[in-house]
């Protein structure tokens, strides 16, 4: 490798690193503060109020779609980028989010309607307002994960809901309902968007390009696609229930649903912002994109597979002792969704790839296919109710999601089995420690220890045998874990490459 090469491929491991560590430092403490405002307002909030405020959220979430129209996604993947191509994506996000915030207060009646529940329409008004104010600081957080400057990236946002976590927890203590949620989602955006513009450098002219806009709009038209299409897949469950099934049946799902899939996305979404980049820094790179591929995903699994498929054995307890036994109903929600939960965690960085190879056009014929397959899942489903939508949605899911992988793999010119050869040992340690885990629950249900108390037991006999297990037969983590101390420490890594073609 010539000298140049080798000092931008060092540098881009090293901002990579860098990003992992603060990725890391800040999901501890987001999803320790989401975790203890989750579960403070669920004990406060009646299944009623949850599933009313649920309504409204599943408006609201119209933001991660048109906060920047997808302009952040090319943004961030163009090679070059010019001031003028920055003012242009600003104003037109800007713009957009005037745009949406009157649709959204103007629909919040009809929308309140439809949904036959009254109450929800100063939800969805308040809410709307959360258009214009996260599309302020979209481009410039695109800008800052488009330099790889994760510090800003993770803690602005952490901040944020740091805020929105105290705001509502402080109004559900009040009584205030169903306004607990909307209060924490309103001034968690409005917070992050005001720390974002007090730590960017970078400021908008008054300058306009309609060619600008029609490079980066060839680009993000299809991945603006992917996202309405996206945002049908993951909200038409909630809707549906909400519709046909009523608000305190969306609450026990939604509760399931926060539970599971939520926490499986904050495990995705955060590498997804170190890789985005990264990939696209890298795009012409194949055989080194499938590498890291391999490698990302065997670690992510060896988190997530084994935190969701641990929770399928102690719902029975999780549920009661941390939600309340009043969410007794969502326990087999919780269980079904765990599922749903491991299949996408392992999809995270399929459309990653697929962005940095330029086939924004294949994302969004998938995403044509996904969307299809969940919503006739979520309408058979219903027949039987949350748990039968519930367990269409796995089904959908199991069925379906797994052909990204194949997609991104042959955008590489690679194997899809070098991801799942890079997996497989983990679901066998998983899959062991939960045999030993349910076989300590039984024993301890028969020996009448209180589910408190059962819980703690299992969930660390659980992470001790998974520990001995992952070190049995995925010894390459260990090595992983070697390198990146080495790395960390400025020293010769252990190894330089770790295989992705394990049998």
């Amino acid at each position: 490798m010539a000298p140049d090469a080798q000092s931008a491929a060092h540098d881009l491991r090293g901002r990579v690193l860098r990003g992992l560590v603060w990725v890391g430092a800040s999901q501890v403490g987001m999803q320790l503060t989401r975790g203890l405002v989750a579960i403070a307002i669920a004990r406060m909030l009646t299944p009623d109020e949850y599933g009313l405020a649920a309504l409204a959220l599943v408006f609201a979430s119209l933001v991660m779609v048109f906060s920047d129209l997808a302009l952040g996604a090319a943004l961030i993947q163009r090679k070059t980028l010019s001031e003028v191509d920055r003012d242009t994506a600003f104003w037109v996000t800007a713009a957009s989010g005037v745009v949406f915030t009157i649709i959204g207060v103007t629909l919040s009646g009809p929308i309140a309607s439809l949904y036959g529940e009254p109450e929800a329409q100063p939800l969805l008004a308040a809410l709307s307002g959360t258009f214009l104010i996260a599309a302020l600081g979209a481009p410039q957080q695109s800008l800052m994960l488009r330099d790889m400057d994760f510090r800003r990236v993770e803690m602005l946002p952490m901040l944020g809901g740091l805020a929105g976590g105290i705001a509502g927890v402080t109004v559900a203590a009040l009584d205030g309902g169903a306004w607990a949620i909307i209060v924490t989602q309103m001034v968690g955006v409005v917070v992050t968007t005001i720390l974002v513009w007090l730590r960017s450098s970078w400021r908008p002219r008054f300058a306009f390009s309609m060619t600008s806009l029609r490079d980066l709009g060839g680009f993000s038209i299809y991945m603006l696609g992917h996202r309405m299409l996206y945002y049908l897949q993951t909200n038409a469950d909630r809707f549906l229930i909400g519709r046909f099934l009523g608000t305190s049946a969306l609450g026990v799902y939604a509760v399931g649903y926060n539970t599971m899939l939520v926490p499986a996305s904050k495990i995705g979404g955060p590498l997804q912002r170190v890789f985005s980049p990264a990939f696209s820094r890298i795009q012409d790179d194949p055989e080194r994109i499938a590498a890291t591929w391999s490698r990302i995903t065997r670690i992510m699994a060896s988190v997530s597979v084994p935190a969701l498929a641990g929770l399928i054995v102690v719902a029975p307890d999780f549920v009661p002792v941390v939600l309340g036994s009043h969410w007794d109903e969502a326990v087999p929600v919780v269980q079904i969704l765990a599922w749903v939960g491991i299949v996408q965690a392992l999809q995270t960085l399929n459309n990653d790839i697929l962005m940095a190879r330029d086939r924004t056009r294949t994302i969004f014929r998938f995403s044509i296919l996904l969307c299809s397959a969940h919503l006739i899942a979520f309408s058979v489903g219903l027949e039987w109710g949350v748990i039968g939508v519930a367990t269409a949605y796995a089904i959908s899911t199991t069925l379906i999601e797994p052909i990204s992988t194949v997609l991104a793999a042959r955008s590489l010119g690679v194997s899809p089995m070098v991801f799942f050869r890079s997996v497989g040992r983990v679901f066998q340690a998983a899959i062991g420690m939960c045999l030993a885990v349910l076989l300590l629950r039984e024993g301890l249900i028969d020996g009448g220890v209180a589910p408190a108390a059962r819980l703690v037991m299992c969930i660390g006999f659980g992470a001790v045998v998974y520990g001995g297990l992952v070190l049995w037969r995925v010894p390459e983590l260990a090595e992983e874990a070697r390198n990146l101390l080495a790395r960390r420490r400025g020293s010769r890594p252990v190894a330089t490459q770790v295989a992705v073609a394990e049998s």
